[in-house]
């Protein structure tokens, strides 16, 4: 072989070499996964979390020839089976499923386990979607308006249920109490299913949750909904206004789904499970969702979800730190 010749093969690796180097990590093969793959999801079957950790996993089991098995570790508003997959081997074959609980956690329960923000490594935050207040029809509000001013005439009088005292529904009642000058009266609830029950039975005035939760009853006429919390309209609500169309400019608070990893999670694997979740969105599901959960869907970058957490934790802390909230 000649200098020349020699030459060329040596360019020709360093050439290779540095393509390589450029590609995208989710690009380049990984062999994952090659056993089970677990999602815990930290609350009971039903509700949102658990159907859409079992529709992702189902869909990543049929592409990837693994089975994605949901794992319900219950309790503590999402922290116990948060805390399970904090400490859990970061091989890539354990991931979490989380709800809007996990950025208020930190600041609601005392000693948590874990850090929410060093311990889990993000994956994606999959949608956002705003909640819903609720009432009877035979109550005599049309919309929040007509909420905030029988507060203003009675105190102390208008009550409104939530699914549990430091819930995402308590803290933005509290924020938009504190805007708006008026006092309601909490009732915290165990779940939306009796949260929605004394609603219908017009024991309690006003009920806010999901619209998901909210939505059939909506839809059937056996509740009005007088506002949503987002800062434009709901899919799932389409007539119904927000808040920032009802005297609070600019107001947002939704609820929100994301997945994460232990810390220490291999960054390749990272990056492939983010490529095949990315790829399971496609359009029936992103129907299937918006219509049933009322989700906007985000399918973002791992670092966007760490940025939404962080941003979430310090809002929602605020609010807590600053009513002296606690968990039930």
């Amino acid at each position: 072989m000649g200098k020349t010749t020699g030459w060329r093969c040596f360019l020709n690796i360093l050439i290779a070499l540095g393509v390589l180097a450029a590609l995208p990590a989710a690009a380049q093969s990984v062999n994952w996964p090659t056993k089970p793959v677990r999602f815990i999801v930290p609350f009971p079957p039903g509700g949102t979390v658990d159907p859409l950790a079992r529709q992702l996993g189902a869909r990543l089991s049929a592409a990837l020839g693994q089975q994605f098995i949901v794992d319900n570790r219950t309790g503590g508003s999402g922290s116990i089976g948060t805390a399970i997959a904090a400490k859990a081997n970061p091989d890539g074959y354990t991931y979490l499923f989380v709800f809007d609980t996990h950025a208020v956690n930190p600041s609601l329960i005392l000693n948590l386990p874990f850090d929410t923000v060093k311990d889990l490594a993000p994956v994606m935050l999959v949608g956002t979607a705003p909640m819903a207040y609720v009432t009877h029809p035979a109550k005599p509000y049309k919309n929040f308006g007509d909420v905030i001013a029988a507060a203003k005439a009675k105190p102390d009088t208008v009550t409104y249920g939530t699914v549990g005292s430091g819930s995402l529904g308590h803290l933005t009642t509290t924020l938009l109490q504190h805007s708006g000058g008026f006092k309601l009266v909490h009732v915290p609830f165990k779940g939306g299913g009796p949260m929605s029950t004394n609603v219908l039975g017009g024991q309690i005035d006003l009920g806010i949750g999901t619209v998901a939760l909210l939505a059939p009853f909506v839809s059937s006429g056996r509740l009005r909904a007088v506002a949503v919390t987002g800062d434009k309209r709901s899919q799932a609500m389409p007539d119904v206004p927000a808040l920032a169309e009802q005297g609070f400019p600019g107001f947002s608070a939704l609820a929100w789904w994301g997945i994460f990893a232990p810390a220490g999670t291999p960054k390749p694997i990272l990056n492939k499970i983010h490529a095949e979740l990315t790829k399971t969105f496609d359009q029936p599901l992103r129907k299937q969702l918006t219509e049933q959960l009322g989700m906007d869907l985000a399918v973002s970058t791992p670092e966007a979800l760490q940025k939404w957490t962080v941003g979430e934790i310090a809002r929602w802390g605020k609010v807590v730190r600053e009513n002296n909230i606690r968990a039930d």
